[in-house]
């Protein structure tokens, strides 16, 4: 579907829902809409990012298929998150390759392990991949230390201010000031519902995912992937640490806190993904957008197997594969970098944008919504 159609789509859907308001205690999308007499694109944007597909709307709907309406907010409202990750992230050619769901698994990382093997071969060369490396610095004996560090800082760089400009084109998109957003209380708000996952649960009970059961598997599960996320990043900062202030080199001893809080991070990102592959498997195709759905796939497979093949490193980093290792958990690991702006890794950037956004319409700071 085009984007204007898919637009015009979800403010139907979404003004027979402002008639009728039957679900206005679901989640954070209904009081949002109930603040607007008429609906424009903008506000479809901003209600579809602001929706945490709990999807207890469709199953208290009098008005899905096959009644006329045919009401399907969660599919309708995915498919519009889906435009979303692709429409304002910048760098085209980029955006086209990671876009196309998990054909994105097979070229990147081919590219990028060739990439680090021809690196390998002009500076410490081939030899050094069929032996085994011990002892403070035996990673950079195979790769070396400027050649990891500053493709991973231009990378991470690349994210953020994809990022970054992804978030203010988007803002600007969904009628929203930039100067609203600067409010430090609704900042904090947001972020704290965020990292509650508030409005994921649909209700007290759990959300509706992956059936129409309730449960609080898929909150537990991401609170496990999300956790896992900050463990590896805080595991990342403390190695650092260690390595450019104490001049400790890697790999640190197993019992050492780069390593625990790195291995705890990587478990929980492992069982964490596990799960919700599952889940997706197992939910109802019928309330999603099939795109979306290969991007999930193709985000949940890129973090499992950068957390697996971190925690292969880990217990095989003495061994003559370690190499080997290295090289494939460094070429997964810029997959996870390259495809982050343009896929479901991108998501919380927009829905903590619509989370700030909602927070302000709440609080009256926001300029009255359009009637």
């Amino acid at each position: 579907m085009q984007f204007n159609a898919l637009i015009d789509e979800a403010n139907r859907q979404l003004t027979i829902c402002n008639a009728c308001r039957y679900c206005e205690g679901y989640c954070a999308v209904f009081p949002a809409l109930e603040r607007r007499i008429e609906i424009d694109g903008p506000d479809v944007l901003y209600l579809a990012n602001l929706c945490h597909d709990c999807r207890a709307c469709y199953y208290a709907c009098p008005f899905t298929d096959p009644h006329e309406f045919a009401i399907d907010l969660p599919r309708t409202l995915s498919e519009v998150r889906r435009v979303t990750y692709a429409r304002y992230s910048p760098v085209d050619v980029i955006r086209r390759l990671t876009t196309s769901g998990p054909k994105s698994l097979i070229v990147v990382p081919a590219v990028a392990l060739a990439v680090l093997v021809a690196a390998v071969a002009l500076t410490t060369g081939m030899s050094m991949l069929g032996l085994a490396h011990v002892g403070p610095g035996a990673f950079y004996e195979i790769v070396p230390w400027l050649l990891m560090v500053v493709p991973g800082t231009a990378l991470a760089l690349y994210v953020l201010v994809a990022l970054a400009v992804g978030s203010i084109r988007f803002a600007r998109a969904s009628g929203g000031r930039l100067s609203e957003f600067l409010d430090r209380g609704a900042l904090l708000t947001a972020g704290w519902e965020a990292l509650t996952l508030r409005w994921l649960k649909g209700g007290d009970e759990g959300c509706h995912y992956p059936e129409y059961r309730t449960s609080t598997a898929r909150t537990t599960l991401h609170t496990l992937v999300a956790g896992g996320f900050v463990a590896a990043f805080v595991s990342t900062v403390i190695a650092g640490l260690y390595q450019d202030v104490l001049g400790l080199l890697p790999p640190y001893a197993l019992l050492s806190p780069p390593v625990v809080v790195g291995a705890v991070g990587g478990l929980a990102m492992v069982v964490g993904s596990a799960g919700l592959l599952v889940l997706k498997r197992r939910s109802d195709r019928r309330l999603t957008s099939e795109e979306l759905v290969e991007f999930d796939v193709a985000f949940l497979i890129t973090i499992g197997l950068t957390s697996l093949t971190g925690m292969l490193l880990l217990a095989f980093r003495d061994t003559a594969a370690m190499p080997l290792l290295l090289l494939v958990h460094l070429a997964i690991l810029t997959t996870l970098y390259v495809t982050a702006p343009y896929g479901k890794f991108a998501h919380f950037v927009y829905r903590y944008a619509a989370l700030v956004r909602n927070r302000i319409e709440e609080s009256g700071l926001a300029e009255r919504p359009r009637s």
